[in-house]
């Protein structure tokens, strides 16, 4: 009979390394979904936002809970995958802010130096992934 789905059981054959990286990525996607954009709406991101179109308001909520989401996925995930695709998100997210709002690169806590935390996060989570899959085999 096969053995229950837990957490524990996702996590039993991950390293350490790959799991500290998900716990992180998973926490810092949903704090960024819930806090600055459904619990205490950031100005600072709406304004962002607002060179989306007339849609920003409703847009605002949907990409909070995308967000969370996506948080939860890189919890989760038996693929690697999303880890690329949160490195391209990064990228691409890095360079919105610079077309739009340089002038936050410069702030403390920017997206420069959160996002090359996520980035390098995602890719130790990708590699460790990779060694769980080729020992697996």
């Amino acid at each position: 009979m096969p053995e229950p789905f837990t957490l524990m059981s996702l996590f039993a054959r991950q390293s350490p390394a790959l799991i500290a990286s998900r716990i992180a990525l998973a926490f810092v996607w949903v704090y960024q979904g819930a806090v600055p954009k459904l619990v205490c709406p950031s100005p600072v991101e709406l304004g962002l936002l607002s060179y989306l179109g007339p849609l920003y308001g409703f847009m605002f909520s949907v990409m909070g809970y995308g967000e969370i989401a996506f948080g939860l996925l890189l919890l989760l995930t038996p693929w690697r995958w999303p880890f690329l695709l949160n490195i391209a998100a990064m990228l691409s997210l890095l360079g919105f802010v610079s077309l739009y709002e340089p002038r936050l690169l410069a702030e403390a806590f920017n997206p420069v130096s959160l996002n090359a935390a996520v980035i390098a996060l995602s890719l130790t989570a990708y590699w460790e992934m990779g060694k769980v899959s080729a020992s697996n085999q």
